[in-house]
């Protein structure tokens, strides 16, 4: 457990309002995750009740129990949602933040570690979940003899460059590595445009239809979930380490998760209903989203 010592308790006295002001700013930020939010919620309402685990009127400790768990609060928030985000809201100075960080024991260099960490395992499970789709959909494809199922296979070839391009960037420092990883995101997002565009032109000229796969639309299910929650978690860890490199990979997990989405609803329409044609019209949509993304990476660069 994190305890302050009682030296620090007269330094978090001092930021004591302006604490305050900083858990009700969180707390009403929507873009922070739900169980964040409920947590300064539950510490907001503890904080104004007259229930104590020690006594107020006891000297020095009499404050201590709402300092310990305030601090230890704290410190799980600014671990999930980052740094970047407690200074965004916080109302005090600079001396202020840093005196809130050294409370809850969380120094900035602790903090930016325990990013990067989480970075690297979110690229890392990227990474992984990829290289078994690679397998996956080429058996699928061939199965089915689907041009959606073996393209899809082609992006998850490509999300493996950029993973593995961000985890070369995340061992290193400097503006330069930076460059050249958003340089090779970007890349990427193109060639996935043109894919895209390749791929839905031949499907609707030359009105493939492909056979059902069952195997297909339960890993393209399974895909759309998983690719959602990495983005969504690498757009949180690019935020707080303020890393466009990651930030910018994580838009790309997110179209390989609306083109997991795509693909999964023309299998399932294919299926039920016939509609063959549903999968490429998808996927043009998709296109322009990526080469949006893709211009912005190297315009970055």
């Amino acid at each position: 457990m994190v305890k302050p010592k009682t030296s620090t308790l007269s330094e978090a006295a001092r930021i004591v309002p302006d604490t305050v002001r900083l858990i009700h700013r969180l707390a009403r930020d929507k873009t922070l995750h739900r169980g964040v939010r409920v947590r300064l919620w539950l510490l907001l309402g503890y904080l104004a009740s007259p229930v104590d685990l020690v006594p107020d009127f006891i000297p020095v400790v009499g404050y201590a129990d709402d300092a310990i768990i305030t601090s230890l609060v704290l410190r799980s928030v600014i671990k999930r949602a980052g740094v970047e985000e407690v200074r965004a809201h916080w109302p005090g100075t600079p001396d202020g933040l840093a005196t809130l960080l050294r409370v809850c024991r969380l120094e900035q260099g602790e903090q930016k570690d325990g990013l990067l960490r989480r970075g690297y395992v979110l690229e890392g499970l990227t990474l992984g979940w990829n290289v078994v789709g690679i397998v996956v959909l080429a058996i699928a494809a061939i199965g089915a003899r689907s041009v959606a199922l073996g393209g899809f296979g082609l992006d998850s070839l490509i999300e493996i460059g950029a993973s593995t391009v961000v985890l070369w960037e995340l061992s290193g420092t400097g503006e330069a590595r930076q460059r050249k990883a958003l340089r090779a995101i970007g890349t990427a997002f193109v060639i996935l445009a043109v894919y895209l565009a390749v791929q839905s032109t031949y499907v609707l000229v030359t009105a493939h239809h492909p056979k059902h796969s069952v195997l297909g639309i339960v890993w393209t299910a399974a895909t759309a979930a998983v690719m959602f929650a990495l983005a969504a978690g690498k757009a949180r860890v690019g935020r707080a380490l303020d890393n466009p490199v990651l930030r910018t990979e994580g838009r790309v997990t997110m179209v390989d998760a609306l083109l997991a989405t795509a693909v999964l609803a023309g299998l399932a329409l294919n299926a039920g209903l016939g509609w063959w044609w549903a999968d490429p019209l998808a996927g043009y949509v998709i296109l322009f989203y990526g080469l949006k993304e893709g211009m912005a990476a190297l315009r970055d660069d």
